[in-house]
């Protein structure tokens, strides 16, 4: 993980509106949110594994699935993911199982960067801040 300090640490937003900005230039709520919590990620590359920008936020008012929620943005990271290339040895078979266990696990939740797409993730933080500074 690659942290990228940016002048929109801090600020808040309706989260419906701040997603009607994001989703456009490429950025999706990421799998891994909460009712108080979340993130958007970018992603920036998926050919050996996943490299993404990711915008974590929390709750100030509200939950994330209400209307009106309000959501302080966090500091941007870098993250990579690396997946094994073959079948996973530990899946486990049986309907009810296969429909929640679908994916494989990573190899390394936080696997080192490529260094190719540090200065990619760089020019997303520049361009996030001119979005969501210039309103």
């Amino acid at each position: 993980m690659i942290q990228l300090p940016s002048k929109v640490e801090g600020l808040q937003f309706d989260l419906y509106k701040l997603e009607q900005k994001l989703k456009p230039i490429g950025y999706s709520i990421g799998g891994n949110w909460d009712y108080d919590h979340g993130a958007f990620d970018y992603k920036l590359n998926d050919e050996e594994g996943y490299q993404f920008l990711r915008l974590p936020f929390s709750a100030v008012d509200g939950q994330l699935d209400a209307r009106n929620c309000t959501v302080e943005l966090g500091r941007p990271f870098l993250l990579s993911h690396l997946y094994e290339g073959n079948l996973d040895d530990d899946a486990s078979t049986g309907t009810f199982s296969g429909s929640i266990n679908q994916f494989q696990d990573p190899i390394d939740k936080d696997a080192s960067f490529p260094e190719n797409y540090i200065e990619n993730g760089k020019n997303l933080v520049s361009e996030l801040e001119m979005l969501l500074l210039t309103d």
